[in-house]
Order: structure tokens, then C-alpha cells, then sequence
């Protein structure tokens, strides 16, 4: 048995506040009110305000989340903020257009010809260039409109300018219509532009990687099985893992951490020598609590995609470890309350392995950022659940009721994460955790993931699953 690692992991966004108005919800309620759409509109951040905004400034590392500034942090900036960061990058819109069409095999998308050769001579200059199809950017420009009309599709604007259109690919498959086609087009696009990231950054040779699986939130398929997939593929394709296979996770939110478990099994068997693990955005999600922040004089900060991939492989010696002998899942027996949920992630692994709750640096859990869930009313996600993970050590006697407040301050963290479930489950954290756990004075991070699997309507059950990283023992 070979002791699997995470030695590396890169993360990515794209700014897409024009794509917002297809998210779910503002798709569904803008419609019924011009008076709202014009706010909406006119509520869209510019891309030097989402890429400075400090959580997305912690999302791609340039800060940790307990570094960002106290609220709010609506309005303000991280010093120096920069679009590339040591874990990624932040896309700007119009780039991300010329991404998309870049990464489309069939010719879904066309974009007007001045926004075609203005997205191809940014993404020219980008230090990924070479690792774009740039081709197809030469020819996708037609009157976009016209385009789009005479398919059933969807136009892409940036600002008020009809700025390109996504064809419907069959006029009686609802899994192939223009809106579900973004989806996943914008799904594919973050997703490759993380491999990427990952393989560049790191100094990893793409065709060493065996296997990809993906943990996204998209469902790739036709009338004949809608969900399908298999996303993980397509993306190995685009970023030139030639020698990879792949197959996609799904779990709702919780995804990310049942495939590193796989991921981990894997390489632990010796099946695959190496194996990434990636997810593109969320599309649907863009603009999803748009309401509470617009009725708060907030601007709409759901305005950005994600993408995360990472490297899963047999022990380098110095990569912190990926201690399979600490999963924890949420067993179908278990209630499904939230102290039901984190006794079974939290309490019961650790318990298992003689680990002490307070023996571990961070806690890594739903990482969503409350600026963005509170007008709406979600609350604060983070601090309700460190507090929980807090109440059960205590229970524990491993400490006392009055250190519940250290224990959150010291090992939970404020929220990050774009409302992207998916990201902000404990994966968003994974960078930080990685440092932390190597050039830090961590020794342990625990991630825990929770997923609703009702939203399907075919369980009533919740669900969840839990992993240890822990600092490699051999690291010199």
C-alpha cells in the first residue's frame, strides 16, 4: 500500500456578472419585474472591484481568510491585489468569453467580431496561451444576434451590447437547449482553466496524470440520460492530459471530498500512480440571493465562477498526507440534524483514531461567504458551524463551554467562498491547508463537506463526508 498525498492544488475565477442575469433565480425573477432587472443591472460590479474584494482575494490565496479585513468588506480592497495570485487567477469577462468558445468542440458559441479579436489578442497574451485553441477564436464571429435568434439560443452581453450567442444544439432535447449549454460550457471553461493552472504552476507533466475526476455541480447528457457526464474527460482533452482517462463525482455539495477520497484510494491501491481531482462553476448559482443584497443597497456579489483542481499522488515525502484511516461519512442511521451531521464528520473520526478534537489546527467546513448569505437571510454558515464543532469538544470535555469563542477564533476561520456549494465545502480551503501544512506551523486540518441530498426529491436524507490532512513526517 502506497500512503497517498496532496501535493499541489490551484484554484481560479472568472468574473461574469453578464451571465449573472442566467443564474436560476435571477433567470426566474427578472422577468416579472423591469423596475428590479434595471437595479440588477445596474448593481454589476466592475472587474477590478470583484477581483480586489477580499474574500475572493482569500479564495485565490493571496490573503487567508483570518487576514481579511473586519466588515464589512463590501467596498474594499486588498492592498496590491493582483489578477494572477500563487494560486490562480481571477478572468475577466470578456477573456472569459473567448475562453469558452476556445474550449467548445462544436460550435455552440459565437461571439461579434470585434469581441472575438479582442478576447483573442488578451488571451494571447496570457501566460497560458500556448494552451489555448485559439483557432477556434477565429471562427466563431457572426451577428451574434441573428445567430442566436435562428437557433432557439441565448445571447451573451457585456453591459448593454449583445456581445456573442450560445446555439441550441437540438430543438427537442431539453438537456441540449442554449441555457443548459452555457451551463456547462461555463462549467468546462473554470474547470480547464484550473487543470491548467495546476499543471503550469506546479511544474507537473500533464502526462503523468492517470486519471481525472471531476466534483462539479453540472449535468452533462442528453434526453436519454440528462446527467450522464463525463465532464472530467472533456477537461483532461483541453489540458493536454493525453495519457488520462476520467469519470465524474456526484454528491451535491459534498462532492469534492468523496473524490479525494477516491482519488486517494486509488493511488493508496496502486491503480493510478497520479490522479487530479477538478471542478468547473456553477452558473445557475450566479445572482442566487441577488434579492437581499439588492434590497441592501449591496452590489450583486454573486457575480464570479470557480474552478479548483488538485494532485492526489503516492507519498513525495514532503506533500502533507491524506489519511484515508480518518474518513468520516454520514451513515445512513445517522439523523440528519446538524449535530447529528458533525457528530459523524467532526467527532466520530477522530474519536476512531485517538486524535483529540483540539489536536487539529484548522477546521475546514462550509466556507460560504456571509457578506453574500445574510441579506437573504442564511445567516453565517461558517460561524454556525464552528460553533456546533466547538459545542461537541466541549461535550467531549476536552474543553470547557467559556473557550467556545477561542476555539472558533483559532481553528475556524471567517467565510471566503463564493455560494457555489460545491467550492465552498471545505475544497476552497485546500491552498491554504497545503501551506499551512508545509512552509506553516500546522501539524493537522480536518475538511468536512455536507451535501442535501433531497434536493433531488429521490432521498430525505443529508449527507456528508470527512477527511484528515496531516503534516508529512518525513518532510525535512
Amino acid at each position: 500500500m502506497t500512503k497517498p498525498v496532496v501535493s499541489a492544488a490551484s484554484h481560479i475565477l472568472a468574473h461574469t456578472p453578464n451571465l449573472a442575469r442566467y443564474g436560476s433565480k435571477p433567470s426566474r425573477e427578472l422577468p416579472k419585474n423591469p423596475d428590479q432587472k434595471s437595479k440588477f443591472l445596474s448593481s454589476l460590479r466592475s472587474f477590478d472591484e470583484a477581483m480586489g474584494y477580499p474574500p475572493n482575494q482569500a479564495y485565490l490565496g493571496a490573503i487567508h481568510p483570518r487576514e481579511m479585513p473586519e466588515r464589512p468588506r463590501v467596498g474594499k480592497t486588498v492592498p496590491g491585489s493582483s489578477r494572477f495570485t500563487p494560486d490562480g487567477e481571477a478572468m475577466p469577462e470578456e477573456e472569459f468569453l473567448g475562453l469558452m468558445a476556445a474550449v467548445d468542440e462544436f460550435s455552440l458559441i459565437v461571439l461579434d467580431g470585434p469581441v472575438a479579436e479582442r478576447a483573442a489578442e488578451a488571451l494571447a497574451k496570457h501566460p497560458l496561451s500556448k494552451k489555448f485553441n485559439l483557432e477556434r477564436l477565429e471562427n466563431v464571429a457572426e451577428d451574434a444576434e441573428a445567430a442566436g435568434a435562428e437557433t432557439g439560443g441565448l445571447p451573451l452581453y457585456l453591459g448593454e451590447e449583445v456581445a456573442g450567442a450560445v446555439k441550441t444544439a437540438h430543438s427537442e432535447d431539453e438537456s441540449l437547449t442554449a441555457n443548459i449549454l452555457l451551463e456547462n460550457l461555463a462549467c468546462k471553461a473554470t474547470g480547464v482553466l484550473a487543470l491548467l493552472h495546476l499543471i503550469e504552476d506546479h511544474d507537473i507533466d500533464p502526462e503523468s496524470i492517470d486519471f481525472v475526476l471531476t466534483c462539479g455541480e453540472e449535468a452533462v447528457g442528453d434526453r436519454y440520460q440528462r446527467g450522464g457526464g463525463n465532464m472530467a474527460k472533456a477537461m483532461a482533452s483541453l489540458a493536454g492530459l493525453t495519457q488520462s482517462s476520467g469519470a465524474d463525482i456526484k454528491n451535491f455539495c459534498a462532492a469534492p471530498l468523496p473524490a479525494m477520497v477516491f482519488a486517494g484510494a486509488l493511488v493508496n491501491s496502486g491503480v493510478f500512480k497520479r490522479v487530479a481531482v477538478a471542478a468547473g462553476g456553477s452558473l445557475p448559482k450566479l445572482g442566487m440571493k441577488f434579492q437581499g443584497h439588492l434590497r441592501n443597497d449591496l452590489p450583486v456579489l454573486e457575480d464570479v465562477m470557480g474552478g479548483v483542481a488538485l494532485l492526489i499522488e503516492a507519498d513525495d515525502g514532503a506533500s502533507p498526507l491524506l489519511r484515508l484511516d480518518t474518513v468520516g461519512r454520514h451513515r445512513v442511521a445517522m439523523g440528519g440534524s446538524n449535530p447529528q451531521i458533525m457528530q459523524a464528520l467532526a467527532v466520530e473520526p477522530l474519536e476512531r483514531t485517538g486524535i483529540s478534537m483540539l489536536e487539529v489546527d484548522d477546521y475546514a467546513t462550509e466556507l460560504h461567504d456571509p457578506e453574500v448569505t445574510e441579506p437573504q437571510g442564511s445567516g453565517n454558515v461558517p460561524e454556525r458551524n464552528y460553533r456546533m464543532i466547538a459545542s461537541l469538544a466541549a461535550r467531549k470535555g476536552e474543553m470547557s463551554k467559556d473557550q467556545i469563542d477561542e476555539f472558533v477564533a483559532e481553528r475556524g476561520m471567517p467565510g471566503f467562498a463564493p455560494t457555489q456549494g460545491h467550492l465552498a465545502s471545505a475544497i476552497c480551503y485546500l491552498p491554504h491547508a497545503l501551506r499551512r501544512l508545509t512552509t506553516g506551523d500546522a501539524q493537522r486540518v480536518h475538511m468536512l463537506a455536507k451535501g442535501s441530498l433531497f434536493l433531488g426529491r429521490m432521498s430525505q436524507l443529508s449527507d456528508g463526508m470527512s477527511v484528515l490532512l496531516e503534516r508529512n513526517p518525513t518532510e525535512s
